[in-house]
């Protein structure tokens, strides 16, 4: 059964994503702590819906990356 990941975690992912590509842009100390903030927010989250629905980790970390970064076409 595919895994469905939630609006908030999808949307934890693509400010973590939008963070990256700051440091990318901008490789500022600020720039640096903002990234990792918002990527340990996005592991904790991860982590925390996974254990609570009885979900591997990892696959639930690649659904919410393939979520954020290719999302499905509306219908």
């Amino acid at each position: 059964m595919a895994i469905e990941p939630t609006d908030d975690l999808i949307q934890l992912q693509r400010a973590s994503d939008e963070a990256h590509q700051a440091v990318r842009a901008d490789p500022t100390p600020e720039a640096w702590a903002a990234w990792r903030e918002r990527a340990g927010a996005v592991q904790a989250a991860v982590t925390e819906w996974a254990t609570e629905n009885g979900k591997p980790r990892n696959e639930v970390e690649a659904a919410v990356k393939k979520a954020a970064r290719y999302p499905a076409p509306e219908a």
